[in-house]
């Protein structure tokens, strides 16, 4: 095992990123352009054999994290290696550097107080991708918290980093909960030196409530040790106050009206898995970061599936939260008339009913329609080829001009005489039915229409003599 602090050779110390109760973290660079990072755990290993119980601790937890890397995760730092300090013999891990702000940095201004709903559920993802690939090979992250939460600038993914505590003893880990741990992101049981997968949840949940809320569940005010305490009884024995009113508050005022009422709809799958990461007992939290992982990813596929009752349930909520947003809701439907299916099919039938109807009047009844003044020639007409026709029928019923046919086929006679008709007068009255028509718009019967009718008469009468 390679031992490391001068730092070893081929690999420089940069200086020291950040220190803290489970041990320091420092900026190293090896020989050539690559930067990494050197996790410096506070517990020193006296004897590198089997005898010694925190070098066997420290090679367990070194061959776990070997697995980690054994399937590259995107959300997870890769470890390159590990050992042992040259002096104090101090273990280390050597991780890559990650170049970005961590999230607590992403918090602080110029930066938004709060993450928007979209960034905030990338990060819950993500985040939870880690902690289930991490927890598929046994190893507890044990020190999450936001400023081990980083986001790359090259990649654009939050990547978990600082491994090492798990490496530490039960008792080691109570002293650094006690004296230099991040106490707002850590689980009850935590207070007891216990570390478990659910521990690493519940500091998941307090992390995703500090996004979204612009705090955390249970703040620091100060670092004594009287203030410590009180934090620590709260994670124990209170409820973390409403994730909603809280944030509501931290909204930046720089956001417009528009897209504060937006930010306000958090889904509610997302604040009830808060909820549960949140438990106070850890057998009422996800079980680990696989069963988290999961939640996500169903809960994400519903609210895709249920889309429609997922946009009303969140214009509702924008209704009761916002008075701007039921006002303009208001005016939207006021200015919209809304029709049924059923009465929109009724109006197009009605409609075209009515143009068939029209289409008929016009080229049936208009055009057979005959207007009585326009029409009284025709009337007369009528009336006088009826009068023609009587006067042209003979006494026998046989129309003068046509010779009757012998029917006797035995007659000697050859012809047959065919008796004059009798003389006509000249006028004649008109003894057939006649239609009754309206006689006030008639016109009389011209006189120079009978003359010739009387004279057709008496030429048929001669042709009949010879």
């Amino acid at each position: 095992m390679s031992k490391v602090f001068t730092i070893a050779e081929g690999l420089e110390n940069m200086g020291a990123l950040r220190t803290g109760g489970q041990g320091s973290v420092y900026k190293g660079r090896r020989v050539g352009p690559i930067m990494t990072a050197v996790k410096l755990i506070p517990t020193p290993i006296y004897h590198e054999s089997e005898d010694d119980k925190n070098f066997r601790r420290f090679q367990n937890e070194v061959e776990k994290l070997k697995k980690v890397n054994q399937e590259p995760n995107p959300n997870v730092v890769k470890i390159l290696s590990s050992g042992l300090t040259e002096s104090g013999s101090f273990p280390f891990i050597e991780m890559e550097y990650i170049e970005g702000p961590d999230l607590e940095e992403l918090l602080q201004p110029p930066h938004d107080k709060i993450f928007t709903i979209k960034e905030a559920i990338k990060v819950a993802d993500q985040l939870a991708c880690a902690l289930s690939h991490c927890h598929k090979v046994g190893v507890k992250h044990g020190d999450i918290k936001s400023n081990n939460v980083k986001f790359n600038i090259h990649s654009g993914n939050y990547v978990l980093l600082d491994f090492g505590l798990a490496i530490m003893s039960d008792e080691q880990r109570r002293s650094s909960v006690r004296n230099a741990g991040a106490i707002e992101f850590m689980a009850p049981e935590q207070n007891d030196g216990q570390m478990l997968f659910q521990t690493d949840i519940y500091s998941y949940g307090v992390v995703m409530f500090e996004l979204l809320a612009g705090q955390v569940p249970f703040p620091l005010t100060d670092n004594s040790e009287n203030a410590r305490n009180t934090v620590r009884l709260k994670h124990i024995e209170e409820m973390p106050p409403d994730l909603l009113s809280l944030r509501q508050r931290n909204l930046p005022a720089t956001w417009s009206d528009e897209k504060k009422a937006t930010e306000m709809l958090v889904p509610d799958w997302l604040v009830r898995l808060i909820n549960t990461c949140l438990a106070k007992n850890p057998e009422s939290r996800y079980a680990n970061g696989i069963a988290l992982h999961d939640a996500i990813n169903k809960s994400s596929i519903s609210g895709a599936t249920n889309g429609e009752l997922q946009a009303e349930n969140e214009r509702l909520r924008a209704l009761l939260y916002d008075p701007i947003a039921k006002n303009a809701a208001m005016e939207d439907q006021s200015s919209n008339v809304q029709i049924s299916k059923p009465l929109f099919i009724l109006m197009i039938i009605l409609l075209v009913s009515s143009m068939v109807m029209a289409g008929y009047y016009t080229l049936f009844y208009k055009n057979n329609h005959v207007d009585p003044n326009k029409n009284s020639t025709f009337t007369d007409s009528v009336r006088s080829d009826t009068a023609n026709k009587t006067n042209s029928i003979g006494d026998n019923g046989v129309p003068l001009g046509q010779n009757p046919v012998n029917q006797n086929p035995d007659s000697t006679n050859d012809t047959q005489k065919i008796k004059p008709a009798k003389q006509q007068p000249d006028n004649v009255p008109d003894t057939s039915i006649k239609p009754q028509t309206d006689t006030t718009n008639t016109t009389p019967v011209n006189p120079e229409q009978g003359d010739a009718n009387n004279d057709q008469t008496q030429a048929l009468q001669t042709s009949s003599e010879l």
